[in-house]
């Protein structure tokens, strides 16, 4: 998931401050579930029997972690990956299997009645491009690889909440649709999440779970994004013979100097960066395009929209200086490129959604660790739809980088929490 830490930071109160989104309880919403319901659940005995099907299949949950985290999964390049998720909602007995217009996975398990419906997703891109070393190497209780954490653990705790809802023999009161779903990170900007809300299952979702990365904290204030690339060009030229040109390169110099001079609010937290800069054709030649990425994020939005409005005046403040320098000789411009966007949200602490995961979190005795991110819940967030995000247990860091590792240490426990929360859910 872009931007979601691991291990996480320190974690924030429930009642998160910055943009409220106005949220109205959907029908099946309007009833509280009890403040007690995850060891409620707990005294089930059908329940209590996934719990410990979720526990004794573990070790075959790790391999399998292993084999999807080797296979290449570049955001719009899941295919692969998704072939092999949707194998296995056909072997643990879904129906209704597809796969989507955009490579979406999705199956569905029936319940008594045809609502509430809860959607449980879990992304299966990674951000590491094709060609990158995906081997797994274990020490241990230790497994360390790029994705193994991001999101291969969140893919099969999805995979091992179906499992042991079928060796128990679970009947819930609601459909769970699961899926596993493309184009969560980077510049894949949520697209397997945001088709689901738009067309896929557009007017159908009345609450959604995604599983995303290790550890076993959980999101219900959900990071806004603006993403772009800005791309400065000139008539370029030889390095002696165009000398005095204005310099493409050199106007994109100074903008980044008046965005690293940025100042942003702790809170709501705020931040930015300059993620690629890319431009120029040799060592003597004055460049005639070059180009970078801005990274902006806030789950508030006024205070995004205003970080928005600090890089526009950098860039064309360093544009219109490049071009005083010269005297307009050979001057720059300026183009834009919006490369991704998605609002913030926060579903309140005090919603059934959040309390229900609060409950089930506290009946397994792990810690409530609750804290901001981008997710695929910024989608239905910022529809004011209930939603939160998960992680999918064990531990972990390194996220996004080659050298992610993840600690299975008990584990088992993030796949017992997804399970007592899908099951809450699915109740009127």
């Amino acid at each position: 998931m872009p931007g979601f830490p691991s291990p996480c930071p320190t974690p924030i109160v429930a009642a998160a401050t910055g943009f409220i989104l106005a949220w109205t309880a959907t029908p099946t919403e309007a009833q509280h579930p009890p403040s007690d319901i995850g060891s409620r659940l707990m005294a089930e005995p059908a329940v209590r029997q996934a719990l410990d099907a979720v526990r004794a299949n573990e070790p075959e949950m790790l391999r399998e972690q292993v084999r999807l985290c080797e296979i290449p999964a570049p955001s719009f390049h899941e295919q692969a990956r998704a072939a092999v998720m949707k194998k296995h909602f056909e072997e643990l007995g879904l129906v209704n299997i597809r796969v989507d217009a955009v490579g979406n996975v999705l199956g569905e398990r029936p319940g008594r009645s045809p609502r509430p419906r809860v959607v449980v997703a879990s992304h299966m891109d990674t951000v590491f491009p094709e060609g990158t070393d995906l081997k797994v190497k274990q020490e241990g209780l230790v497994y360390k690889g790029p994705g193994i954490g991001d999101n291969c653990r969140g893919l099969v705790a999805l995979l091992g909440v179906i499992r042991a809802l079928g060796q128990a023999r679970v009947q819930t009161e609601g459909p769970i649709t699961f899926v596993a779903n493309i184009g969560e990170e980077a510049l894949g900007n949520l697209a397997g999440a945001r088709h689901l809300f738009d067309v896929e299952l557009k007017d159908t979702v009345d609450r959604f779970v995604s599983i995303d990365g290790s550890g076993t904290g959980f999101v219900h204030v959900s990071v806004g994004v603006r993403r772009y690339r800005v791309t400065v060009t000139g008539p370029g030229g030889h390095s002696y013979f165009r000398f005095g040109a204005a310099n493409p390169i050199h106007a994109l110099g100074r903008a980044v100097a008046h965005i690293a001079d940025f100042e942003v609010p702790e809170t709501p937290r705020t931040t930015f960066s300059v993620g690629r800069v890319n431009g120029g054709t040799s060592i003597n030649s004055i460049a005639y395009e070059a180009w970078m990425e801005v990274d902006l994020r806030s789950h508030d939005e006024p205070s995004l929209r205003a970080l928005d409005a600090k890089l526009r005046e950098a860039v064309e403040a360093g544009v219109r200086e490049e071009n005083a320098r010269w005297k307009g000789k050979g001057a720059v411009s300026v183009a834009w490129k919006e490369l991704g966007a998605h609002q913030g949200g926060v579903n309140p602490a005090d919603s059934p959604m959040v309390q229900a995961t609060i409950s089930v979190t506290k009946a397994l005795g792990l810690p409530i660790q609750i804290f901001p991110a981008t997710t695929d819940s910024n989608i239905p967030m910022s529809r004011g739809s209930p939603a939160v995000t998960i992680d999918g247990g064990g531990d972990g860091g390194g996220g996004h980088a080659l050298t992610e590792f993840f600690d299975s240490t008990d584990s088992w426990k993030g796949t017992q929490r997804a399970l007592l929360l899908v099951l809450a859910l699915t109740r009127p």
